[in-house]
This record gives C-alpha cells, sequence and structure tokens, in this order.
C-alpha cells in the first residue's frame, strides 16, 4: 500500500497547508500530495476562505524536492483546455517532473453560476466538452503541433511550450465514478483513477465497470493506478483507519489518500507516519 495526503486548500491558510507539505516532503511514506480545484469551499460554509488550486500547487512545488503534486481534480470547464496545458506543462518544469494532472468535468454549480461559468446545457454537453478538452490537452502537451476543430475547443497548428519534463506528458488523473462517461474516459485517457470512498462492493462494481471499458478501448485496466480517499478530522488518531486502510489493501487499491480537514498540522502526517510506516 502507497500513501498520499490531500489538503483541501479551504477554510485554512497557505502558511499551515506549506508546513504540512514540507513535512510530507520528507517523510518518505508520502509519495503524493494534492489540493482541490474550486473558488468556493465545498461541503461547508461556502463564504469562507478557499486558495486557487494551481497558485498553490506553484508554491508547494517551489517549496518541496520530492514528493508528487497535484489537483484532485481541476474543473476542466473553469480553464479553456489550452490554457490548463500550458499551465501543466510550465508545472511540471517549475516542479522538476513531478505533476499528477488531474482532470474532471466540473460539478459545483453554485460557483460556477456565481461567476457565470457554463458547466454545460445538459450533463450530455459536459461530458463531450470534457472528453474533448482531455484529448486537446494530451495532444497539446505530447506534440510540437496540435489541430483539433471539434465542437468546443478549436486548435489549429497549436503550440505549448516548453515541452512538460515527462513524456509523453503529466500522468493524467480523473476522478470520479460515473459509469457511462467518466469510467469510459478514464479507460481512454487517465493512468490514474481517483475515486472518493465508496464501501467494497460498490467499488467492486465499479471496477468491474471499468475493465469492460477499458476492454471495449483495447486498453490494459493494469496500465491504470487506482487510488481512494480516507478522511481524516483534526482531532482523529490515524490509529482508528487502520482498519478501512486494510480494507482498501484487500481490495487492491494502489493509493490511499488521507484527506486532511482543517486545521492544518503537521502532527497530523506524523501521526499517519507512526501508524503506517
Amino acid at each position: 500500500m502507497r500513501f498520499a495526503i490531500k489538503t483541501a486548500p479551504q477554510h485554512t491558510t497557505f502558511a499551515d497547508m506549506l508546513a504540512v507539505w514540507k513535512a510530507a516532503d520528507e517523510i518518505e511514506l508520502f509519495e503524493s500530495a494534492w489540493v482541490f480545484d474550486h473558488f468556493y469551499p465545498i461541503f461547508s460554509d461556502p463564504t469562507g476562505p478557499c486558495l486557487e488550486a494551481w497558485v498553490t500547487l506553484s508554491a508547494m512545488a517551489q517549496a518541496t524536492d520530492r514528493i508528487r503534486i497535484g489537483s484532485m481534480v481541476n474543473g476542466m470547464p473553469y480553464r479553456h483546455p489550452a490554457i490548463t496545458a500550458n499551465m501543466a506543462a510550465t508545472l511540471d518544469e517549475v516542479s522538476g517532473g513531478r505533476l499528477e494532472l488531474g482532470l474532471g468535468a466540473g460539478w459545483n454549480e453554485e460557483e460556477a453560476d456565481a461567476y457565470g461559468i457554463s458547466l454545460g446545457a445538459t450533463l450530455t454537453d459536459r461530458f463531450d466538452m470534457f472528453d474533448e478538452g482531455v484529448e486537446a490537452i494530451i495532444a497539446l502537451l505530447s506534440n510540437e503541433m496540435s489541430t483539433l476543430h471539434g465542437s468546443y475547443v478549436y486548435l489549429t497548428d497549436a503550440r505549448c511550450t516548453p515541452d512538460p519534463v515527462q513524456k509523453p506528458h503529466p500522468p493524467i488523473v480523473i476522478g470520479g465514478g460515473g459509469e457511462k462517461r467518466t469510467l469510459r474516459a478514464v479507460a481512454r485517457f487517465a493512468q490514474h483513477w481517483n475515486l472518493p470512498w465508496a464501501d467494497p462492493e460498490v467499488w467492486k462494481h465499479k471496477r468491474a465497470v471499468l475493465d469492460q471499458h477499458c476492454a471495449d478501448v483495447g486498453r490494459d485496466p493494469a496500465e491504470i493506478m487506482n487510488s481512494l480517499q480516507i478522511a481524516l478530522g483534526p482531532d482523529d488518531d490515524p490509529i482508528t483507519k487502520t482498519d478501512q486502510v486494510a480494507v482498501l489493501e484487500d481490495l487492491g487499491i494502489d493509493l490511499t489518500i488521507f484527506s486532511l480537514a482543517p486545521p492544518h498540522s503537521p502532527a497530523t502526517i506524523e501521526r499517519i507516519a507512526e501508524v503506517f510506516g
């Protein structure tokens, strides 16, 4: 079993998050660290502070040396795919090839409506826009020039330089469990699939659906790393999560991500390392 941390950048300060990430960078147990990509706090008071994901990751890239970094996951509608590709290539350069490129179709209507961001008129539109956006991002990160004349993305001899450090591009991480569109996109594009916590039977079902999508597109499902998240509150002792981690290990989960609620403190991850190291 491999381990990672996630510090949602909401109801917290950059200084507190920075202290946790620098500590995680020094603890070999943790292979990656994650934020989320929202402008409003989620599942909590939406009027509270929320740090922007890409700026936060850029700062963390300079403050760390070893740990891989990413957002779980970046909302496709928030930025034009060409902008996302350029940001990803630059951040992969800045981080020395440590970027994990999380991508998702987006869902938070509250922040989207507040900013006038369209998530798509229908769910079909949203996922069509997502698929086309992922295709465009991969092309821009992998090729010298890219042309894509689609319904949502229009590229003509488009360049994205400097090239990312990782070849052919940083690993694509797709989050979610939608069986018709999300898991098919995972099969087509992703090197890493993340699902928020699900009970074992639900996970087994989702995994079977993904395996079938892989078969349909001629992909070996073993090429796709999988991860689940475990919520850990500031007053929770990680030792209470040992049974949960054992279940994930039995299921064959590659990566357990501890999603840490604020206030963020290095003491929390030091305790995780004591329990699971």
